[in-house]
């Protein structure tokens, strides 16, 4: 399908991660060590790229998740953010790991490989005495997963982690879900408008940075 100029993702087309899909083994495919998990080549993860992130805590240990880790994580997320010119739609707290949806706002600047790691190092200290494990994993959204229904749909399925998990009824009564768009504090994927709200903010932000 192609995508309109108006569309929230148009002009990522050209972005590597989009361009077509990678088989397991293929060159473009970058290993490691046999410590870590497979990862795409590092231009994947740049310029407006979107990538769904899983961050697990060793042996899936419990304890370190509360209403002060969460300020802590959305204060660094933020930072995060700004850093990298990242937006965050959706992310999810689980009382052992952590899903994180991310999209790239500029084609120079945003390198989400880099945030993460500036990320997980910022948040280390709230975490003790848990650690993370070695490697977060990651999906790289190809191009039909970032047009506007399945985009959201994988959205929604990060935010319905804490009802799949037996923690809440409704995602919208779990306290660890939100998001983090620079600038706008008072964005909540729990409003009704909330995605209309944030397809125009993150098309301000990419125009802004484009202009």
């Amino acid at each position: 399908m192609e995508l309109r100029k108006t569309d929230p993702l148009a002009g990522a087309r050209g972005h590597p991660a989009l361009a077509k899909p990678v088989e397991p083994g293929s060159h473009e495919r970058q290993r490691v060590d046999k410590r870590h998990l497979p990862r795409l080549a590092p231009e994947y993860y740049r310029g407006r790229a979107g990538v769904h992130w899983t961050l697990t805590i060793a042996s899936r240990e419990t304890g370190w998740l509360d209403m002060a880790f969460h300020h802590e994580w959305r204060h660094l997320l933020l930072h995060a953010c700004a850093r990298y010119s990242l937006a965050s739609p959706t992310y999810t707290l689980m009382p052992d790991h952590m899903h994180l949806l991310w999209l790239g706002l500029q084609e120079n600047g945003s390198d989400q490989r880099i945030a993460m790691e500036f990320l997980r190092k910022q948040l280390r200290p709230h975490l003790a005495p848990a650690v993370w494990q070695p490697q977060s994993y990651d999906h790289v959204l190809r191009e039909h997963e970032r047009e506007r229904g399945a985009f959201q749909a994988a959205a929604q399925y990060v935010l319905e982690n804490p009802v799949r998990a037996g923690l809440a009824s409704r995602w919208q009564t779990y306290p660890y879900v939100g998001c983090c768009i620079p600038g706008y504090p008072d964005l909540t994927p729990r409003t009704p408008d909330y995605w209309d709200r944030f397809w125009r903010c993150y098309n301000y932000l990419v125009d802004r940075r484009c202009s």
